[in-house]
């Protein structure tokens, strides 16, 4: 797979303030997949996998005609009522067909799933007739193919049934076994590994003082990656210190596919992340017109992606969302993706001001839209109640109850 160039997250001369369509059109024009090919897989391992080539069913579905219903079965249209049709020996049942001709005139029990024997092409429900002596009685009329689930109606032999950069569901999975695909291309998993950075974070179950914070991005972050269907590469967390930030960065380099960073990214004295990225490797500082956000690394390292995400444990995650779940999906074979976003009522106050995309952590309640009631981008309590984000554009907006806005529901990220 061709690499990425150190160039690649360049900005161009003059760029300062990017806006968030803009920054996240110009991501998706420099990013291809990065995996290779992982070949001949079986159906029980591909679950979450990205498909490689396109696949085409090597038979239809169904493969032949057959019955919808347990009932009897005849050749139609049937319009004389009442009618008697004198029933032959056997019946059709699923895996035990009827390998006999039905003489015109005739009838034959037929079961659910049963292939329709030669001469016949109508069913009857059972509930609609009745069988007297070995004769079926119906009463009313009856459209020829009545009940029958025609050979190839739902897949024809040499459809292509599933597209290259499909993520595996198990209900895709299920077309390929319906067809008898056993094996597909797959890429290799992304791997993506996530680190945080900075002196007054903890890991939890470290000892604390007042100063210190227990490190929430790792832990959330490191979920996104295992939610999304990729391989997690811990690097832990490092110290605001050049040498460790070096040293880690060097070590995800040669592990993983791309690299989530927390904190140290602006232009602080102690922002290692961003002056190891500048001194070793090419990073673009792209600052984004994004509220909770705005500082958002865009580097190579030894060839390697880094996306370095602000340190709030919010703004880490709504840039994690908006940023690094479509590249990654883009980097890992799939398609770069824009998230689905339903316009809903909302049920909130709000004096949007110009100038910045905003992020409003949210929810949906009685088909209205509820924001969380602060901003902050240190309140993670907001994380947990809500369900998605309220996305406004960088235009002034007052929002009142009923107003309608943009809500998408982290499912809508692959969440």
């Amino acid at each position: 797979m061709k690499p990425l160039r150190n160039d690649c997250f360049a900005l161009p001369p003059g760029v300062n303030w990017t806006p968030v369509e803009e920054a996240l059109e110009r991501l998706r024009a420099r990013l291809h997949p990065v995996v290779e090919v992982e070949r001949a897989v079986p159906l029980s391992q591909v679950s979450g996998r990205i498909l490689a080539n396109d696949v085409y069913a090597p038979r239809a579905h169904p493969p032949s005609s057959n019955s919808a219903v347990d009932g009897y079965a005849l050749a139609g249209p049937l319009t004389r009522v009442p009618c008697v049709l004198p029933l032959v020996d056997g019946r059709s049942a699923a895996g035990e067909p009827y390998r006999q001709q039905v003489p015109a005139g005739h009838a034959i029990r037929i079961l659910t799933g049963a292939v329709i024997p030669a001469g016949a092409d109508t069913v009857v429900l059972e509930e609609d007739c009745e069988v007297v002596d070995g004769q079926l009685h119906l009463q009313g009329t009856l459209k020829a193919g009545a009940n029958v689930r025609q050979a190839g109606e739902d897949i024809h032999a040499q459809d292509k049934i599933l597209t290259a950069g499909t993520r595996l569901t198990p209900t895709q999975i299920s077309v390929l076994a319906s067809v008898g695909v056993e094996l597909v291309d797959v890429y290799q998993r992304l791997r993506v590994g996530v680190l945080s950075t900075g002196d007054e974070v903890k890991p939890v179950g470290s000892a604390v003082t007042d100063w210190q914070i227990y490190d929430a991005n790792r832990p959330m972050l490191s979920a996104m990656v295992g939610q999304l269907g990729y391989e997690l590469v811990d690097l832990g967390h490092v110290l605001d210190r050049a040498e460790e930030v070096k040293a880690v960065l060097e070590q995800g380099a040669q592990q993983c596919d791309l690299i989530l960073t927390s904190g140290g990214i602006s232009a602080g004295d102690e922002d290692h992340v961003s002056k190891t990225l500048k001194a070793h490797g090419d990073i673009s500082n792209w600052r984004i017109a994004i509220k909770p956000g705005r500082p958002l690394a865009l580097a190579m390292y030894q060839g390697t992606p880094v996306v370095g995400l602000p340190g709030n444990p919010v703004a880490a995650w709504v840039c994690a969302l908006r940023f690094g779940a479509p590249a990654m999906s883009l980097l890992a074979g799939s398609e770069w993706f824009e998230p689905r976003a339903y316009v809903l009522p909302a049920n909130f106050h709000k004096d949007k001001k110009p100038g910045r995309s905003e992020m409003l952590r949210a929810r949906v309640r009685d088909g209205q839209v509820e924001v969380f009631g602060s901003e902050g981008s240190g309140r993670v309590t907001g994380l947990a109640w809500s369900e998605g984000l309220v996305e406004l554009d960088g235009s002034a907006r007052q929002i009142e109850p009923g107003t309608p806005v943009r809500f998408m529901p982290y499912g809508s990220f692959g969440l």
